[in-house]
């Protein structure tokens, strides 16, 4: 009979809930938490509940009018917090799904150092990210016709949310609250993490402060130009991890500085076409409940707040740029150390002798063949 070979008991298998098994299996237990919401909604009794968390609420159209073929129009409330929750998890859930089947099969057989590895780890799920919001927001300002009809920013301020926009922002608040336990999850090293906190925090300050007060035609507009540079900028990152042609690289680099530089261009350009030309243009009124914020002292903070985020990552590239330059032009001196002289030793302690060079077979013999003639010549 064929035996059949059972399971072998492996001790690398780590405790549970240790803090390594929670990090090998963080995404099935955040599947299981949001299967929970899932199997919630098919049941009478918790439906309610279940509701809340996963469908996108808020919404006035169907309030005020029963035709179905308008467009659904949306407005900002705490329900908003439980649909971030949800999407939340399953934003874990699918970085999870491309740090496993994407990432790390292609970071193996690049075969990188710890350092490269972490960034290359950083620059791919950024880009994801990035690629996605990109596409999904000029779907959204094409759809809205905020392009060309530049002066509905100001004018229809503050403007209805249709569903794809809202869900953009939910979306965006999950990315960037997901970021703080992936510090846990992909083990990043301490002397990273300040630096990951800074820029999460930054990017959900930004989502949170256009989503409550109501800036979210213009904000989408300014996230698609930030998006579009950090996006070439991770790209030539990664390019020069994988491809090691200097020539292709060079290119690359030089194209996402040029347009890094114009994207923040850009974007103050915008934001003071808007903030101090555009609103002004209109009443200033202050309505907590319709969601205006459209007086002088919230317009001149944020087009502040912007103007000076915008100079300080133009000031950061461009002293970055200098350094490396510097280290390129200036020629690198190595110090060749004399060469010491062999100092002779005394005795028995002197250099290599002959009998040295010898296999240690030779050198056995022959130290019996002295020996020998030493007796014999007593």
């Amino acid at each position: 009979m064929v035996a059949i070979k059972g399971r072998k008991n492996s001790n690398k298998n780590p405790p549970i809930f240790s803090h390594e098994f929670i990090i090998q299996n963080h995404a099935d237990i955040v599947s299981c938490v949001a299967m929970v919401f899932i199997i919630g909604l098919m049941i009478q009794v918790t439906s309610p509940w279940a509701y809340t968390f996963i469908v996108i609420h808020h919404n006035i159209s169907t309030a005020t009018t029963d035709d179905l073929t308008l467009p659904q129009k949306y407005t900002t409330g705490w329900k908003d917090a439980c649909a971030v929750f949800f999407y939340f998890l399953i934003t874990i859930i699918v970085h999870a799904v491309f740090q496993e089947y994407i990432f790390d099969k292609i970071s193996k057989r690049l075969h990188l150092s710890k350092v490269k590895l972490a960034k290359f780890n950083e620059s791919s799920q950024l880009i994801v990210f990035y690629l996605l919001s990109f596409i999904w927001g000029i779907d959204i300002i094409i759809r809205d016709n905020l392009l060309l009809n530049i002066t509905s920013l100001w004018v229809d301020y503050p403007a209805l949310l249709s569903f794809s926009l809202k869900l953009f922002f939910i979306g965006q608040f999950s990315y960037w609250l997901h970021c703080y336990p992936e510090l846990y999850f992909q083990r990043v090293k301490k002397e990273d993490i300040a630096q990951r906190i800074i820029y999460t925090t930054i990017g959900l300050f930004f989502t949170f402060t256009a989503y409550f007060l109501n800036f979210q035609q213009v904000s989408i507009i300014l996230f698609i130009l930030h998006y579009t540079g950090d996006i070439l900028l991770h790209t030539a990152r990664i390019n020069h991890f994988i491809n090691q042609k200097e020539n292709i690289t060079r290119i690359l680099f030089l194209i996402a500085n040029s347009v890094y530089v114009f994207v923040r261009i850009a974007s103050i350009m915008l934001t003071i076409l808007v903030f101090l030309y555009g609103f002004n243009q209109i009443e200033s009124s202050f309505d907590y409940s319709t969601g205006n914020f459209n007086i002088p002292i919230v317009q001149y903070t944020v087009l502040s707040v912007i103007v000076f985020f915008q100079i300080y990552l133009l000031h950061t590239f461009v002293m970055r740029q200098i350094k490396r330059a510097r280290e390129n032009t200036t020629p690198v001196i190595t110090k060749v150390k004399p060469k010491q002289k062999l100092k002779k030793k005394e005795g028995k302690k002197s250099t290599l002798s002959e009998d040295d060079e010898l296999p240690e077979v030779d050198q056995a013999t022959k130290k019996n063949l002295r020996s020998r003639s030493s007796t014999k010549a007593k």
